[in-house]
């Protein structure tokens, strides 16, 4: 038992001293391999010859130290740590229990008392495990969602999203969209690509991203976004994960392709978004050959879209209500909205009509299916002050306030004369001149008069 608890410089020392006793190593060649002096090594010997090898453990070896804190001092940390920082880590701790209690104690120190006191959890032992979820069943039954900023083309060009779509239930890509921001209008843009290549699937699986869920509802307001309510129309649901793990499906693919397609795009020397698109099938059916799962269950709960091309773009557009003032003017994106005067919109004061305002740029204005002709009145565009702008959408506002800025010129100074139209004629103002002027009229008569 006394060779386990002797370090490894005790069991050198004895086992140097034991060839010193088998005639195989001189005290001079000892002391050489120890780093000690020869009278140490004769006062090692001595001690190993009459109390054997146990005689050469440090002799304070299970004495307490000097400088030892009293177990008293440690229970009143403790004691006031549980009445009053029983939340705090170590470190602040420590600090309060110095500022505000005059008990200097050291974090790590601290951090002992309380891991053994069952206060404090290591990282190690506050790690949250996420229990994985098994995949769906069915194929079309959760489409998981999700848009990934990257630089896509690294170098060649700046970066953009790229929006997902895959299945839960076989891990198939389903759809891939190079799209310059993630906003409602790219979302629709894509998902009118998946409905007309695979039909309605049962449910889509997103983030907490505004495109799908509005965060605060309004009273009055139907507490659906747009992208929420054309799924409605279309009779798909919408589900919004809590977590990042919740989705795990997509982000885990999001990461293969900022590996994959990446290095694919720059083998093809692909630079632009465009060009980007038309190369997503091609490597969308190689994917899917190579990493697909089969689904447990062999059903496919796509439905069908059963809808004409003209009502799928009226869903999958942002659409609002406007009231109509004393003018047949409203109000639409700080633009002003005027109605052709004609027999239907004289009677629609004081009513509200639907806008649509299509992802190709296209508006309309419509009274019960019928389509108004109107003009518009735009006021100077520009991103509002101090407006809130979600980190996913920060470099398209950016890259458009910049285009902006290129196109504005500095305003003109003008003086408070010249808003009343004042124009200037070339004759003297009446009276004597100020003193000034005379000065000034005398020194160049002068000075032309010099030879």
């Amino acid at each position: 038992m006394g060779w386990v608890m002797m370090s490894e410089r005790e069991l050198n020392r004895i086992e140097v001293l034991s060839q010193i006793e088998d005639c195989r190593l001189t005290v001079g060649a000892a002391a050489n391999v120890l780093g000690l002096t020869q009278r140490q090594v004769y006062r090692l010997l001595n001690r190993y010859r009459t109390d054997g090898a146990a005689a050469l453990r440090h002799k304070a070896r299970g004495v307490k130290p000097n400088n030892r804190i009293r177990s008293g001092v440690r229970d009143f940390a403790l004691t006031l740590i549980k009445e009053h920082y029983a939340d705090f880590g170590p470190t602040l701790a420590a600090e309060m229990l110095a500022d505000r209690h005059d008990l200097k104690v050291s974090r790590e120190t601290l951090r002992k008392w309380m891991s053994e006191a069952g206060i404090w959890l290591p990282r190690a032992q506050r790690r949250q495990f996420h229990q994985p979820r098994l995949r769906r069943e069915c194929y079309g039954e959760l489409v998981q969602i999700d848009g990934s900023d990257h630089r896509w083309f690294e170098d060649r060009a700046d970066p953009c999203t790229l929006l997902v779509f895959i299945d839960d239930a076989t891990g198939t890509l389903m759809q891939l969209l190079f799209v310059p921001t993630e906003c409602t209008n790219t979302y629709f843009e894509a998902l009118e690509l998946y409905l007309k290549a695979h039909g309605r699937p049962v449910a889509f699986y997103s983030d907490k991203h505004s495109v799908f869920r509005i965060s605060k509802p309004s009273k009055n307001g139907t507490g659906m976004t747009q992208f929420g309510r054309a799924l409605a129309e279309l009779n798909i649901e919408i589900l919004c994960a809590n977590s990042s793990q919740a989705k795990g499906r997509v982000e885990r693919a999001n990461r293969t392709l900022q590996d994959r397609l990446v290095k694919e795009l720059r083998l093809a020397g692909i630079s632009d978004m465009a060009a980007g698109n038309a190369f997503l099938p091609g490597f969308v059916a190689c994917f899917n050959a190579r990493f697909a799962k089969a689904p447990a269950r062999a059903d496919n709960l796509h439905r069908a879209m059963n809808t004409e091309p003209n009502r799928l773009s009226d869903v999958l557009c942002h659409r609002d209500k406007r009231y109509v003032g004393q003018q047949l003017t409203f109000t639409y994106e700080r633009k002003k909205i005027m109605l052709e005067v004609n027999d239907v919109t004289r009677g629609l004061i004081g009513r509200y009509v639907d806008t649509y305002a299509f992802p190709d740029g296209r508006f309309q204005v419509r009274w019960k299916g019928v389509t108004l002709p109107f003009t518009v009145f735009d006021k100077t565009q520009r991103v509002t002050h101090a407006a809130i702008t979600e980190n996913k959408n920060l470099g398209a506002v950016l890259a458009y306030v910049k285009d902006q800025q290129d196109k504005m010129r500095p305003p003109e100074v003008k003086p408070s004369s010249a808003k009343n139209g004042y124009k200037r004629t070339g004759r003297k103002p009446p009276g004597r001149p100020p003193l000034l002027a005379k000065s000034q009229a005398t020194r160049t008569a002068r000075q032309a008069s010099d030879p």
